[in-house]
C-alpha cells in the first residue's frame, strides 16, 4: 500500500513559478508516480509522470513544468514556471504499483493524495 501527501500549492502570479512536493509512504515500490490537476467544472487530467525515472508531460505543460523522483526519500516532485491562470486547479500527486497501460490515464493510478491547489492570478 501506499500513502501520498501533497504540498506545495499556493498563490502565485502569472508568470511566477511553484514547487510542488508529494510524499510518499509504504514498503511498495510505485514504478509509476504522477501529477494531475482538476479545475472546477472539468475532469482530473493528466499533468506529468515519472515512470522507471522516465519523464512524460502534458502539451500544455511541456516546457514549463519539470518531474523529478528522490527514490531514496519516497519523494516526487513538480517545478512549475512560467505559470499561467489556466494553471489553475486542485493537483494530484498519483502512485501505480502494478498493471501497465495508458501513462496519461487517472485509471492506472490506483493510489491518490487528497490534492493541493494552486491558483495563478493574472
Amino acid at each position: 500500500q501506499v500513502q501520498l501527501v501533497e504540498s506545495g500549492g499556493g498563490l502565485v502570479q502569472a508568470g511566477g513559478s511553484l514547487r510542488l512536493s508529494c510524499a510518499a509512504s509504504g514498503r511498495t515500490f510505485a514504478y509509476a508516480m504522477g501529477w494531475f490537476r482538476q479545475a472546477p467544472g472539468k475532469e482530473r487530467e493528466f499533468v506529468a509522470t515519472s515512470v522507471w525515472s522516465r519523464a512524460y508531460y502534458a502539451d500544455s505543460v511541456t516546457g514549463r513544468f519539470t518531474i523529478s523522483r528522490d527514490n531514496s526519500k519516497k519523494m516526487v516532485y513538480l517545478q512549475m514556471n512560467s505559470l499561467k491562470p489556466e494553471d489553475t486547479a486542485v493537483y494530484y500527486c498519483a502512485a501505480a504499483i502494478g498493471g501497465g497501460g495508458n501513462y496519461h490515464s487517472p485509471s492506472l493510478y490506483g493510489y491518490w493524495g487528497q490534492g493541493t491547489q494552486v491558483t495563478v492570478s493574472s
